[in-house]
Order: C-alpha cells, then structure tokens, then sequence
C-alpha cells in the first residue's frame, strides 16, 4: 500500500457503495421492479415472480458466502474476489436491456438480474470485511455509516439522472417532460430498459478508486487458491459447530437473519407495492425512491454518529421498532381507505402518506445496516473478519427466500398485495425478541472461535 494514504483507502473503500447502491436503488426497488409490473400488468403477480426470483438467488448466496469467506481468510486476495464478482454484476444488470415490451423471455430476464444480485452479494462480503482494517473499534461505526450515507447519495444521484433523463412515464416523457435521452425509443420502454446498462456503466465507472486506492493489508500470509479452498471447509465446520459456545454472536447472527430479512422484503417490493396498490407509475414511484434515499442517506449518516457514541446495539433496536411499527401501519393504506378512513378518488392522501412511509422506511433502514455492519465487526473474529462476514452474508441469506418467497406465497392465496406484507411483522418481532442475548462488545476476548488456528498462521 506505498503510495497510497489512510485517508485514501477509506475514501477507496467507500466508493464501492457509491458504485453498488444503483442495483438496489434502480433495480430493485424504484425503477425495473415497478417496470416488471406493467409488463406482467398485475401486481400480484409481479410481486410474486419478483419474490421467487429473489429468494431463489438469496438461497445461493446463502450456501455460498460462508465457504468462499472461510476461502478468502486463507487465500487472501480479497480485492481479486471483489473484482470477480464485479464481472457477474456487471453482466447480469446489463442484460436487463432485453426486456422489450414487444417480446422478451422473463425467465432470461429474471435470470439475469439473479446474476447480477449473486455478483453484488458476493463482492459486498468480502468488501465489508476489510471495514476493521479502516479504523479502530470507535471510529469504525463513523466509518460504516459514512460509507451508507455515501452509497445512498450515489443511488440519489443515479436515480434523479434516470427519472430526468431516461426512464420514460406511459405518456413517453420523462420527469422533466422530455423524450428520452440519446434518442432512445420510448414506445419500446428504452429510456427506461436503459437502466440495466446504465447501472452497469455507472459501477465500472466509480469502482476505478476502489480499485486503486484499496488494497489487501500487507500482512496477510496468502496460501495457493487451491490449498485454500481445500482447507476452508474444515474451518468453517470448525466455526460452525462451535457458534453456539459464543452465544451473543449466534444471538446476533440470528436476530440480523431475520430483521434484515424483513428489511429487505419492504426494500424489495416496497416499489411493487406502491405501482399495484396504489396505481403508481415508474415516475411516481421514483419520487417515492428519491425521498426514501435522501432520508436514507442523511440517517445513515446519524445513525453512525449515533453508532460511534452510544454503540450499535441501541441504534438497532430503535431503527427495528420503528419499521416494525411501519409494516403494520402500511397495510391499512390504500387508494380506496387510509388507517379506515374512507377517501375518494382524487384523494392525494394516500400518496402523501406512503411517501413519508417511504422516507421513514429510509432513515431506520439506513442507519440500521450501518449499525449492523458496525456490529458485526465487535462480535466476530479479527483473524477471520472475511469469513464473520460471510456468516454474515449466510445469516442475511439463510431466509433471505422466506421473505419472499412467504410474501409472495401470502399474495397468491389472498390475492391481496396488503395482506401479502403481513410476514415481514413476525420477522422483525422475531429478530428484535433475540438482541436481547447480543452483548454490546460482543465476547471477542472468550470466544470459542478464536481459540482456531488463526488464518495468517
């Protein structure tokens, strides 16, 4: 790392947010999620393609993460994963070009777009790993919020550059009431199509400082690749069987397994749900996508702050109650009824509404993965920080296909995008129910797994 400053690194280091956010700001949630729906024309069936595509690569992710983690501890090299996995990223958001309106394989481009979250999943893990090396155990919460606040002002910034310039409204127009940039076609839905290579674009583009401003630390003692993945497995049994002597970390693994599930699932179809509930188009829900991330951003800021002085813990548990409270408060609202207030037709009260749903949904959100993130770090393994976030990651994805998959199971039988959410309430109760046994600090200095062989020996 000569040549290369501390100050660097971090800024390195938070660039990958920057470059990343856009495939959940424009994909998931605000542009080519609501997009599926006016292909498929109904939304229940949207939000339920949509929650089997997703859960479906979550459960890979999922059996992966912890191996490749434990994989990475022995081989080092982890910019050279993070480069890998930006090549399925890549490939997977560019491809959603091909959903053309006049004909176009859902299976190919629901494909692709699992593809290209397995590709961010995976170079997310092994990014956030190197989050302990930035700072000491007091700075890294200012840190980790820093890098979210970062990374959501990079989706801001991505999402306002689609809906102004490219991603087109029934009418053919812009938010700005313009055609589509480049002379795109809006009757075959370009402009809006665009946001697969866009996002594509704008990762290679801002990944550049990442790249060369981020390094391995020096002090790593890297085996052969092959030597490496041959020895992962037994380590990671290792690790596996003796989570339950370190019971705040499994308390943890277990609680963010579920909160963050449910997290996910109001990130996922939030968008879905606004575009069939309450009749939004791709503008309207981009509005929605822009409030939400400016308070995403500006919370996720706070809360690292926040983080950085009263420990991740009760930052957690207040951003939990917060959207546990909003999950519940979202399903008694629709075009027709507001919390059981009947309101007419041309009511904008149900908008107004979700929109500050929206920007709460963003402020707990945000500040919730930063402390999170943060959280992680007090509890796992210095000697095998990859390897905790890979667990992390198995913890993330271990159900990330219940949210889903349940949500999209609850609409298909109730044929009701409202009642469809009601899972998400159980996963946050649950999740917040188990930080009872996460201690503050964690049990780094007694913890059972760091009586392993250390990675670097």
């Amino acid at each position: 790392m000569t040549g290369i400053s501390h100050r660097k690194r971090i800024w390195g280091w938070f660039f990958f947010d920057w470059a990343s956010q856009p495939y959940n700001t424009l994909l998931i949630t605000f542009i080519f999620g609501p997009y599926i729906k006016e292909l498929l024309s109904d939304g229940a069936t949207a939000q339920a393609a949509w929650g089997y595509t997703i859960g479906l690569a979550g459960a890979l992710i999922a059996i992966l993460a912890p191996f490749l983690g434990a994989m990475a501890d022995k081989g080092g090299h982890r910019i050279g994963w993070v480069a890998a996995f930006s090549l399925l990223y890549v490939v997977g958001s560019a491809g959603l070009w091909f959903a053309d309106p006049a004909g176009f394989s859902l299976l190919l481009v629901l494909g692709l777009f699992a593809i290209g979250l397995v590709g961010m999943e995976f170079a997310t893990i092994f990014t956030n790993s190197l989050l302990p090396d930035l700072g000491d155990a007091d700075e890294i919460g200012g840190i980790s919020g820093s890098g979210w606040a970062f990374g959501y002002l990079g989706g801001l910034i991505a999402l306002v550059l689609m809906l102004f310039f490219f991603a087109e409204s029934a009418e053919g127009t812009t938010l700005l009431g313009l055609a589509p940039a480049f002379g795109l076609d809006a009757a075959a839905r370009e402009g809006t199509r665009f946001v697969g290579p866009f996002t594509a674009l704008w990762y290679i583009l801002f990944m550049v400082p990442f790249f060369l401003w981020v390094k391995d630390p020096p002090n790593h003692v890297s085996e052969p690749l092959r030597q490496a993945a041959k020895d992962a497995w037994p380590e990671l049994r290792s690790t596996l069987k003796k989570l339950p002597q370190a019971p705040s970390l499994f308390a943890f693994l277990a609680s963010s397994m579920l909160y963050r599930d449910a997290l996910n699932g109001l990130y996922i179809f939030g968008g879905l749900y606004a575009a069939g509930v309450l009749g939004w188009g791709v503008i309207d829900t981009g509005i929605f996508g822009i409030i939400s991330v400016i308070a995403a951003a500006l919370f996720a800021w706070l809360g690292g702050m926040a983080d950085n002085r009263f420990g991740p813990k009760p930052v957690i548990i207040f951003c939990v109650l917060i959207l546990t409270a909003i999950c519940i408060a979202v399903i008694f609202v629709s075009r027709e009824h507001v919390f059981g207030m009947a309101v007419g037709a041309e009511s904008n009260l149900p908008d107004l509404v979700f929109y500050a749903m929206g920007a709460s949904i963003g402020a707990a959100g945000g500040a919730l993965q930063s402390a999170s993130r943060t959280m992680l770090c007090r509890q796992g393994d210095p000697e095998r920080m990859t390897q905790a976030f890979g667990l992390y990651a198995l913890a993330g994805k271990a159900t990330a296909f219940l949210a889903p998959l349940a949500i999209g199971l609850v609409t298909d039988i109730t044929r009701s995008q409202q009642l469809g959410i009601m899972p998400l309430i159980i996963l946050f109760g649950m999740g917040l129910v188990l930080l009872v046994w996460v201690k503050p600090n964690g049990e780094r200095a007694a913890c059972p797994l760091s009586d392993l062989p250390a990675s670097r020996d």
